[in-house]
Order: C-alpha cells, then sequence, then structure tokens
C-alpha cells in the first residue's frame, strides 16, 4: 500500500494537496514532450497481403469507460483526412464508400474524469523508517503520525486509432484487431498538431508499409 501511495505522488498533476521543496520537471515539458505514442500490431497479420482500406468517417466518443455516441467536429474531419493520407502514402488504396476492403480504420476519442480521497496514514511512516527516534534524542520512542486526508482529481484525455481485418472476417466470424495506436498528453486535441501526431504513429509502426 505505501508502494501505490509514493507512486500516487510522485505522478504528474494527480494530487493536488502535496507541496514540496524540489522542482517538478514535469511543468517544464512542451506540449510536444508531453505527448505519449503508444502502438502495438498483431504480429501474425501480413499487412503486405491487404491493400484496400475503409476508414470510418465518424469518431466514437468514450467518457468514463461508457460509449456516448459518435461525433464530426472540424478537427475530427482533419484528423480522419490525415490518417487516409499516411495510409496511402503506406502504400494503401482508398476503398469506395459501401465495397470491399481488407481493413477498417475506427477513431476513438476517451475523456475520463476521476475523483477521490487518499489517507496519507498508509505510507506516512515510510519516511520516519529511515531517521530511528534516537537520532533526535528520545530513545525507545517511536513516530505517532496524525490523520491527514488529501482530495485528488484526475482528468485525462486520449486519442485511439483502431485497424481491423476485413479480408480475413468472414472465415473466423469476427473482426481482428490488427493494429492499435494512442495518443495521450496536452494539446493533442489542437489541429495544429494533426499531422505530425499521425506521422509520429507510422514512424514507429514501420510494419505498415507496403510499398
Amino acid at each position: 500500500m505505501k508502494t501505490i501511495m509514493l507512486f500516487l505522488i510522485a505522478s504528474a498533476s494527480v494530487l493536488i494537496v502535496v507541496t514540496g521543496c524540489s522542482k517538478d520537471p514535469a511543468k517544464n515539458l512542451t506540449e510536444d514532450e508531453s505527448r505519449i505514442y503508444i502502438t502495438n500490431h498483431d504480429s501474425t497479420y501480413n499487412f503486405g497481403a491487404s491493400h484496400t482500406f475503409t476508414i470510418a468517417d465518424s469518431v466514437a466518443v468514450i467518457s468514463n469507460n461508457q460509449y456516448v455516441g459518435k461525433d464530426l467536429t472540424a478537427y475530427d474531419g482533419q484528423l480522419i483526412a490525415a490518417l487516409t493520407a499516411a495510409l496511402v502514402s503506406q502504400g494503401y488504396t482508398l476503398a469506395e464508400k459501401g465495397g470491399p476492403a481488407d481493413l477498417a480504420v475506427a477513431v476513438s476519442v476517451y475523456n475520463n474524469d476521476q475523483t477521490g480521497i487518499i489517507s496519507y496514514n498508509d505510507y506516512g511512516g515510510y519516511y520516519g523508517d529511515y531517521w530511528d527516534p534516537y537520532y533526535w534524542g528520545y530513545p525507545g520512542y517511536s513516530y505517532y503520525y496524525p490523520s491527514y486526508y488529501g482530495v485528488y482529481n484526475f482528468s485525462e484525455t486520449a486519442l485511439a486509432v483502431d485497424m481491423f481485418d476485413l479480408k480475413n472476417a468472414a472465415g473466423t466470424n469476427q473482426l481482428k484487431n490488427v493494429w492499435s495506436a494512442l495518443i495521450r498528453g496536452s494539446g493533442i486535441f489542437n489541429s495544429a498538431n494533426i499531422n505530425g501526431q499521425v506521422q509520429a504513429l507510422f514512424n514507429q509502426s514501420a510494419y505498415l508499409k507496403i510499398n
């Protein structure tokens, strides 16, 4: 339990009531530096055998792990266009709407907000473990920590892109996810960052290139 509490304190922007004398490096990050790009894929899938794709014309919105609907803002439209252009540059061909395609691409936006209370009692003694009471001239004494509580608020938004195998769906009776990408951090919904963010995802997904 102590380890969990200490981790929460160290996490950027999680606890709003903890103060300290050391500088927080996370506060000095630029928007570009704060963004995290995570990609993963099915290593058994042969992307080279797939040539066409279709992409959703809207974005799914998930709030606190609940699907709330689809949306198509100006940002969403630009993002879909950027993803389409990036896939074409990788060698894929955009299929006609409603026509057959080897791959399907979907975009989702995640919004999560959490608020709670943390008791510091669980980790307070951690610091005392390093200082025997004898150090202060009180041998035989033990440490006492009064009840301290802190409120934390955690708000996070993320952008996800998923690619599904349509080519083999009929044979398996399922849509298999073959590539996933996630972007977290500041400024991810700034239109000026769209092209750079999409490029970053494909830069670390070299296996997608088929031409």
